[in-house]
């Protein structure tokens, strides 16, 4: 069979012009709403001002940020990059731009086809904020994206939802919306398939913004509670979806600090040590002790005695709780990787290279244990406690939009790097948590790393016995849950 390469030759040629007639008529639209762009931006004054405040949300201060389609730059001044580029290749936004932010050296704005975009430098943060509508190749204008990417960046892509399309139709129409062309439909299920062709992984999504509109009390209370309803929540005018890339990591072993914080756990203090298997470039051990009575200090500096082939360091814990222990060994590792490892081996230390594998491979940024898998040894954990752990998975998948099955599991893995950006960024939350399992959770989602769980099986404890009190410390959780839900959801 032969191939008429002459007809497929004339039929690229033909697509390649109605892109660019298409792309010439997106361009002469904007450049004819630019002189009006920020009085349509204050006829919308509120969504815009929701819009900034989540991309704050989103993206912490200080870091270089690209954002695609940036118009007169609003966005991209809001979220204080240290550098901020912005692209458009509306010639006449772009001299906007830099006409409203000529006080603001930290950007740069650039006329360019954000599908064909040209620079020698990466980004922390990519934005296309409403922009995913006008693109002609969505996939392939993804793929070009990588080139500015590290493992670390993350792109957020923001768009409207297609139900909202009559609404929007009719507030154009009455002018109380900027005039534009027919755009993509697309949902976020669509988004997310795209960003999975061009090797990007989704790590969060969320929906925004039930009531567009400024009304007093009114607009507050149904963008704060009901748009976070599941269900009503589906309704919401505004997507986002947050997405890491992905690549293959450097094959190259990595260095770790396994932290074990305890109290009155003398009779498991060897056994830690003897049951820790050996993986990475090096292992350090931390002991963190939270006030013994029975022993446990003078045990652990037996065991430093007895293992000197071993780099096992002790540490006195200043205040109470296993969240002030962790934060303590945390900062005093050296490791690449860190891991909290609870002193009553209920989580067995022959799974921590489950842990280890599960981040260096890039599987994930943040590992928690999952001991709701497997069946339970007998007295592992009280049904009262397992429900509690039910529950507590349910309201955090919902709260961190990343599925999260056992909040609870005290076994924790982070690489060191991103646990100082979660100390640089603690000031959100604050000093709110005696455990450090939400303290480290939260943290990670607000970073936008990758959560991944890793099932173990959950052992009755054969020394000592619980620290947890159901009924005192079940209060206190569902406290911090209400709390969480004001930081993450209520914005």
């Amino acid at each position: 069979m032969k191939t008429n390469f002459s007809s497929a030759q004339s039929f690229f040629d033909e697509q390649t012009y109605r892109d660019r007639s298409i792309k010439q008529q997106i361009r002469d639209r904007f450049d004819q709403l630019a002189q009006d762009r920020h009085l349509w931006q204050q006829k919308a004054s509120y969504y815009y001002e929701q819009q900034y405040s989540y991309y704050r949300f989103l993206i912490p201060e200080g870091l270089k940020v690209l954002e695609l389609g940036c118009g007169l730059g609003d966005l991209l001044a809001a979220v204080k990059p240290s550098r901020g580029v912005g692209v458009d290749f509306s010639e006449k936004m772009i001299d906007q731009a830099r006409s409203q932010h000529s006080q603001c050296p930290e950007l740069e704005f650039v006329v360019a086809d954000v599908e064909n975009l040209a620079l020698d430098e990466t980004f922390d943060f990519i934005i296309l904020c409403d922009v995913i509508g006008h693109l002609i190749d969505i996939e392939l204008t993804l793929k070009n994206l990588r080139k500015f990417c590290t493992p670390k960046t993350r792109i957020i892509i923001s768009y409207y939802h297609f139900l909202w399309e009559p609404v929007l139709q009719i507030a154009e129409k009455i002018g109380l919306k900027m005039p534009q062309r027919q755009q993509n439909w697309l949902s976020s299920n669509d988004i997310a398939n795209l960003l999975n062709l061009a090797d990007f992984e989704v790590v969060k999504r969320e929906k925004r913004l039930l009531f567009p509109k400024r009304f007093p009390l009114l607009s507050s209370l149904t963008n704060k509670y009901l748009a976070t309803i599941p269900g009503l929540n589906k309704l919401c005018l505004s997507l986002y979806l947050v997405a890491r890339p992905v690549f293959t990591p450097e094959k190259k072993a990595h260095s770790t600090t396994v932290v074990i914080p305890c109290r009155n756990e003398k009779g498991n203090i060897e056994s830690a040590i003897q049951r820790l298997p050996s993986f990475g470039s090096k292992q350090e051990i931390i002991f963190v002790d939270g006030h013994s009575t029975d022993g446990t200090v003078d045990e652990i500096q037996r065991v430093i005695a007895s293992y000197p082939d071993l780099c096992i360091r002790f540490l006195s814990q200043d205040g109470k709780g296993k969240g002030d222990a962790v934060r303590k060994g945390f900062a005093a590792a050296t490791g690449d990787i860190l891991m909290i490892l609870d002193a009553d081996l209920t989580v067995p230390p022959e799974d921590l290279p489950k842990f280890y594998e599960a981040i260096a491979s890039g599987k994930g940024e943040f590992i928690n244990g999952c001991r709701l898998v497997y069946p339970m040894e007998g007295q592992a954990m009280r049904f009262i406690n397992l429900l509690g752990n039910k529950f507590f998975s349910v309201a955090f998948s919902w709260l961190l939009n990343q599925p999260l099955k056992d909040t609870l599991c005290g076994t924790k893995v982070m690489f060191r790097q991103d646990y100082l950006k979660l100390v640089a960024n603690r000031h959100y939350f604050g000093d709110f948590d005696p455990f450090g399992d939400f303290d480290l959770i939260l943290g990670a989602s607000k970073l936008n790393l990758k959560i991944v769980e890793v099932p173990i099986r959950y052992r009755d404890r054969t020394y000592g016995s619980t620290k947890i009190s159901r009924f005192q410390h079940g209060w206190l959780l569902l406290k911090m849950t209400l709390f969480a839900f004001r930081k993450l959801k209520a914005l």
